[in-house]
């Protein structure tokens, strides 16, 4: 501690920031909070930097999260600054990512949309003289029919289905492929996904959450609650990062002392 600097109790930073004196003695052991001083008893002694420092990392918390803000905060402490922005830049790239997974799902969105509005199917598998679904009972349409009418080549749906995008059931008997309203649905979103240039790792998760949700409504309203989850949480990063600027700003005027 610098000379004439205030001494603080570990109840006093408790109340601080709203914590039992036991969190904070976990903290200083976590390596959250500064080595704290100790008196002739063995008491910790804190000071206005260990007051500093646990105020910015629950600024940090709500952002960056219960596994990264820590290890930012002890990185500080170690003397790595660089280690510890390195952490903010990959929480912050992570972000982005999740960000680019849900542009992913609003062009799926756009894409089932536009295909409602505009699109009318093909007559299904078997229809003429035999009946509606044909001799052989099909309730689907074949490959050839979902190719002409989502404007792709038979081959694009085969590779679509071996990297697992794509699951149309098979005809029994004959074994072909049968694509009902949900299959149309997904290889739709494949074809919008992949003409904006999204790989495959990126397309099977909005189709995963498509099915989940059950709609294309419900996706809409998960990928809207979605988008406000991450506003929220790029602007609590946005006040963590600001809180660790001003913290190393500051820790910069405690380091000629710590150093002697």
């Amino acid at each position: 501690m610098r000379n004439g600097e205030r001494r603080l109790r570990t109840v006093d930073l408790a109340r601080t920031a709203g914590l039992s004196t036991q969190q904070v003695r976990n903290y200083e052991v976590a390596g959250v909070l500064p080595p704290a001083g100790r008196t002739d008893a063995g008491y910790r002694v804190f000071g206005e930097r260990h007051r500093d420092a646990l105020l910015t990392y629950r600024a940090l918390q709500p952002g960056y999260g219960a596994v990264t803000a820590p290890r930012v905060m002890r990185a500080v402490h170690d003397g790595d600054v660089a280690a510890a922005l390195a952490l903010v830049d990959a929480a912050h790239a992570a972000l982005h990512e999740e960000r680019v997974s849900l542009r992913a799902a609003g062009a799926a969105l756009e894409a089932l949309t536009g295909s409602r509005e505009t699109a009318a199917p093909p007559p299904r598998s078997g229809d003429g003289p035999h009946g509606p679904h044909g001799p052989h009972g099909s309730h689907g349409l074949r490959i050839g029919e979902v190719a002409a009418l989502i404007g792709v080549r038979t081959s694009a749906l085969r590779v679509w289905e071996e990297a697992g995008l794509l699951v149309p059931g098979r005809e029994h008997g004959t074994g072909y492929r049968v694509y009902g309203p949900a299959d149309v649905r997904d290889a739709r979103v494949v074809r919008a996904l992949r003409r904006s240039h999204h790989l495959f790792d990126r397309i099977r998760p909005v189709l995963e959450d498509l099915r989940r949700a059950g709609s294309s409504e419900a996706l809409r309203a998960a990928v809207e609650a979605r988008g406000r989850a991450l506003t929220a949480r790029t602007r609590s990063m946005l006040a963590g990062a600001g809180a660790l600027h001003a913290y190393l700003d500051r820790s910069d005027e405690w380091r000629p002392e710590t150093q002697g």
